[in-house]
């Protein structure tokens, strides 16, 4: 999930559960534009570095434990990731996308979208 500065989602993917989230991120990031791109460690890896690179945006990633080569981290601006966590919290708030009554990704998507539209007209 992609989110602006106040916390309120712009994109997401649906994905299988056994799915990793770093491979999802380049279509997230594709045509956005961003200033710094916040993540947590599991999005440490080099394509997502680069594409970051590549929009002129800044990313704020911490490094993983077994990279050789270490990335600067703005802790400052890395505290701010704490909005995804909240976006995620706020659609949990609505008890269908929260208890997964869907039984079609095709459903469920269509729900989260409908959610997300509601939390950006707050």
């Amino acid at each position: 999930m992609a989110v602006r500065g106040l916390g309120c989602p712009v994109r997401f993917t649906l994905t299988a559960g056994q799915k990793g989230d770093a491979p999802q991120a380049a279509a997230l990031l594709e045509g956005a534009p961003a200033e710094f791109i916040i993540a947590d460690t599991a999005y440490d890896a080099d394509h997502i570095r680069e594409t970051a690179a590549s929009k002129g945006a800044q990313a704020v990633i911490p490094n993983n434990p077994s990279r050789s080569l270490k990335h600067p981290l703005d802790k400052h601006l890395y505290a701010q990731r704490h909005l995804v966590e909240c976006c995620f919290s706020k659609l949990k708030q609505f008890r269908r996308i929260a208890t997964r009554y869907e039984k079609t990704a095709r459903n469920y998507l269509a729900i989260v979208t409908i959610a997300a539209t509601v939390l950006w007209l707050r």
